[in-house]
């Protein structure tokens, strides 16, 4: 302090923390002046003192004005040393970048002036303390005076130009303090930031593309500042590494990877579609340093397919060919199980777009990786079925598909029907909504045989009987109707002559019994009229309900469409057909005659002509003659009806074991309905005893769910109309 003093004139010190800005300016010159003499004498431990003297009694002052002084002070005697200056910078910038934190905006303003000098003079030496530097101008940017501002903005550009031409700067030492400032949200800093990040990359022997994973989550969050020029510079950044990462042979993709894979999901429209613009170069450049990584980017990019916004489902479903066109082998790290779990997770999307790609990408792995996919069959099984009950028919098509590429082999096959007559019995409604979609396809798809096979065995041994009865019903009306099961139409019409439709036949027939008017519908289509007529008779009381007869209702409408078209026609031979007659007569006895359906019935009948019958069958089949004549008609006719049921066995079918088969199946149904009835029953007594009150006024109401009996019907003929 006192080697300070004496080769410093007090008048000098007193000026220097003038309040008049001039009287400092002049003081500083005098610093300057003073400590360039004593340079020149090599006089180093006057000019240390002289430093001190500036820093401990002025800049650390609580007097503004003495801080002020200070500073000028500083750089005046940074500018006196020229090219010794270096030795001194130890003494000279700590007190500086102490001043940039100032509660005085003045102090603040001369220390960016003072630190601007200090860097003119002393240029490359000067970066060994740019991480302070940085993070001084970083928080100065966002400065609440503009006046400060402006100046942290020159010393800023005076900075980049010494790193840019230095040798010394250190990218390994400054990133860490990149990277924490890259989250800040304050403009100023990010701009400040983005600045620094471009000015860097610029520079040829600084490697910024090495350590872009460090920053680049912090560059695609300022996509989505509320600045426009904020978002503009940002994005440029991001193009032009982008740019270098297309021209670089070593890039690290992996850990990008991860950072674009969360910023595709921003509700941003922009962040997204820059993110997937990314993931889909790094598709097409990454190879297999990207396949560890193919679950998370399907995972990206699924959703991306049905966003809102038409560039992104573009870029989306580029990147989605481009990903499933990649072969990639499981022994470089691709996880069949990761991407199958992010399909399957997709499945569940609320956008249809969405799951047809995961259903696709499911298909896709079946074609390349089928056994890895059949290793995890029992995580998406499961879904799989429910997709099924997907609003959208397309879905529920590629679905079908996904299950019918698992079920090439027995094993997955019995699992997919098992689980399929789940799904409809836990679900009516898939039943009722999907079931004929579903059925018909997987005809297509599996072989129709195979597939009735497998559901009449199924259904052969179901123990919900009403279910049961409801899904015969509903295979049997697809069996009708459906184009897709023409060929096991035609095959089961052969029924009598051929091994494989009596293969198929007997088959069927089983689980058939649920359904008395399956049954029929059977053996009509099987040309078994014999059997059809046997049946019809073997119906009891309990039998002929309102189901029944709304089935029957159902099939007199088929019998008129071309899939009975043959039927009709043997009409014409009503004497070698005489089964058959007898069977629709039968039909047509059990139809309430204000029916509709039994107009169209009898009308038909009407139309068979009488010419082929001999006089005596001609009288027992007209109009007006008792339905049981029938029975008397000549062995020789009725032995050349199609079936050649009266031997009792056709093509080694023993009709009469079926038909024990067929009685005892309807008999657990009427034990199960009666069973039902007094649940039913015993509810309403419960509910009758809890209110005594009502039971002298109540009223005898029929039961509704009792079947119609025939003594019933006939005294009330017009009573039943369908």
């Amino acid at each position: 302090m006192a080697d300070a003093l004496s080769v410093v004139p007090a008048a000098v010190l007193r000026n220097l923390s003038d309040k008049l800005y001039e009287k400092r300016k002049n003081a500083a010159l005098e610093v300057e002046g003073i400590v360039k003499q004593l340079a020149m004498s090599g006089d180093h431990d006057k000019i240390t003192a002289l430093i001190n003297l500036l820093t401990n009694e002025y800049t650390y002052s609580p007097q503004a004005n003495h801080r002020k002084g200070g500073l000028i002070g500083l750089a005046a005697a940074t500018v006196g040393l020229t090219s010794e200056a270096a030795q001194h910078l130890d003494q000279i910038v700590p007190p500086v970048l102490n001043s940039f934190a100032d509660q005085d905006s003045r102090v603040r303003y001369y220390a960016c002036e003072a630190l601007y000098n200090i860097a003119k003079v002393v240029r490359g030496d000067f970066i060994v303390f740019f991480n302070q530097i940085f993070d001084a101008l970083c928080k100065l940017s966002a400065d609440s005076d503009a006046n400060v501002q402006s100046a942290a903005h020159l010393l800023d550009r005076l900075v980049k130009d010494i790193v840019t031409e230095s040798d010394q700067f250190s990218i390994e030492e400054f990133i860490p303090l990149l990277r924490e400032r890259m989250n800040v949200l304050n403009p100023y800093v990010r701009q400040f930031l983005v600045g620094w990040i471009t000015v860097l990359d610029s520079v040829p022997d600084i490697d910024m593309l090495g350590f872009l994973p460090d920053f680049l989550d912090g560059l695609f969050n300022m996509l989505s500042d509320s600045s426009h020029e904020i978002r503009q510079q940002a994005d440029s950044a991001l193009s032009e590494f982008l740019q270098e990462i297309e021209n670089s042979p070593s890039v690290d993709y992996g850990r990008m990877a991860e950072i674009l894979v969360q910023r595709a999901a921003s509700p941003d429209e922009f962040t997204r579609l820059t993110a997937i613009t990314w993931i889909t170069e790094f598709v097409k450049l990454g190879g297999d340093q990207l396949v560890p990584h193919y679950a998370d980017i399907l995972g990206a990019i699924l959703p991306c397919i049905s966003d809102k916004e038409d560039k992104i489902r573009v870029v989306a479903r580029e990147t989605n060919e481009e990903l499933r066109g990649i072969q990639a082998a499981p022994g470089v790290g691709f996880d069949v199980g990761a991407i199958l779990s992010v399909a399957r997770r997709h499945l569940s999307s609320e956008w249809e777009a969405t799951r047809i790609e995961a259903l696709h990408w499911i298909s896709t792995l079946l074609n390349s990786h089928r056994e890895g996919v059949l290793s995890f069959l029992s995580d998406v099984f499961e879904t799989l079925l429910k997709a099924l009950s997907d609003p959208s028919d397309e879905v529920v098509l590629l679905v079908l598909e996904v299950h019918a590429r698992i079920a090439e082999d027995e094993k997955h096959f019995h699992q997919l029907i098992v689980y399929l007559v789940q799904n409809f019995r836990d679900d009516n409604s898939l039943l009722e909504k999907r079931g004929a979609l579903i059925i018909r396809r997987l005809c297509v798809l599996l072989d129709a045989e195979r597939v009735y096979r497998k559901l009449s065995t199924i259904l052969q041994g179901e123990p919900e009987l009403d279910f049961a009865s409801i899904m015969v019903q509903a295979l049997n009306l697809i069996l009708l109707t459906s184009s897709e099961l023409a060929t096991l139409r035609d095959l089961l019409k052969k029924t009598l002559f051929d091994a494989d439709a009596k293969d198929l036949f007997l088959s069927v027939y089983a689980s058939w019994c649920h359904s008395p008017m399956a049954i029929i519908s059977l053996c009509l289509l099987a040309q078994t009229y014999h059997h059809a007529s046997t049946v019809i008779q073997a119906l009891v009381e309990e039998d002929i309900n309102v189901k029944f007869l709304v089935q029957l209702d159902k099939l007199i409408q088929l019998l008129e469409t071309p899939t009975f078209a043959y039927l009709r026609l043997q009409l014409l031979e009503p004497g070698r057909y005489i089964w058959l007659l007898k069977a629709l007569y039968g039909l047509l006895m059990l139809l309430p005659q204000q029916s509709v359906a039994f107009k169209i019935l009898r009308t038909r009948l009407k139309t068979v002509p009488p010419y082929s019958f001999s006089g005596e069958q001609f009288k027992q089949l007209s109009p007006g003659k008792a339905f049981t004549e029938a029975n008397h008609v000549g062995g020789s006719q009725i032995a050349e009806d199609g079936d050649g049921d009266t031997r009792n066995g056709h093509n080694g079918i023993n009709f009469s074991s079926f038909l024990k088969d067929f009685v005892r199946v309807q008999e657990q149904h009427r034990a199960h309905s009666k069973m039902q009835s007094q649940v039913r029953c015993s509810t309403s007594s419960s509910k009758d005893i809890q209110r005594p009150e009502e039971a002298n006024g109540a009223l005898a109401v029929p039961d509704t769910n009792k079947p119609p009996s025939r003594t019933s019907s006939r005294r009330s003929p017009g009573q039943l109309q369908l």
